[in-house]
Order: structure tokens, then C-alpha cells, then sequence
């Protein structure tokens, strides 16, 4: 385990206190690998409810495919959405580390 100026180790530095309080106050708001639920259960709701009317005959089936459809497009940004967030807090993470095995360079 590595060790900084103050003889302590990342998860027990005072150098590095802020770094870890910000980091996990950022950790309890992602909802689990950053997705949010709202959208997906919103969403799934919306298809129980389209294939419920298509299937009593309140919406024709090619107008439920199509609205399916454009729900579908709507995950798929979802998902992308939430592999950016991700890839841009994995950056931050790394930049972080890169910053504290400067420190230890130059201490």
C-alpha cells in the first residue's frame, strides 16, 4: 500500500480527506453504476400500458410498434447517457490517483 507525505496511506491521509468526502458524496447520489431509475421504470410503465391498449383494441398495432419504437431509441440513449457518465467518472477517479503518485513523486 502506498504512502503519502503525511505517512499514511490514501484512504487515511488528512492530504487526502477532501478528495475521499467529494468522492463519496458523488458515490451515494449515482444510483448504482449512474443509471437512473426514473426513466426505465417510466418507460416500462408506458409499455405495460401500450401493449395492454394494443391488446383490448384501443390502439392499433402498427401505432403501438411505432410508439415501441421511439421508446426503444429513448433506452438506447438512456444507456449511452449513463456509459458517459461513467467513462467521464472513471477520468476523474484516474486523474485523481495521477494526481496523489505525483504528490508521492515529488515528496
Amino acid at each position: 500500500m502506498a504512502i503519502d507525505s503525511s505517512g499514511l496511506c490514501y484512504a487515511h491521509s488528512p492530504n487526502t480527506e477532501d478528495k475521499r468526502r467529494a468522492a463519496s458524496s458523488k458515490g451515494g447520489k449515482r444510483g448504482g453504476r449512474g443509471r437512473g431509475n426514473g426513466d426505465i421504470k417510466d418507460v416500462k410503465a408506458w409499455l405495460l400500458k401500450l401493449a395492454s391498449d394494443v391488446e383490448r383494441g384501443r390502439l392499433e398495432a402498427k401505432d403501438g410498434a411505432v410508439v415501441s419504437q421511439i421508446l426503444n431509441v429513448f433506452l438506447r440513449s438512456v444507456e449511452v447517457e449513463r456509459k458517459i457518465k461513467e467513462a467521464e467518472e472513471l477520468e476523474e477517479r484516474l486523474e485523481a490517483l495521477e494526481d496523489v503518485l505525483k504528490g508521492r513523486k515529488a515528496g
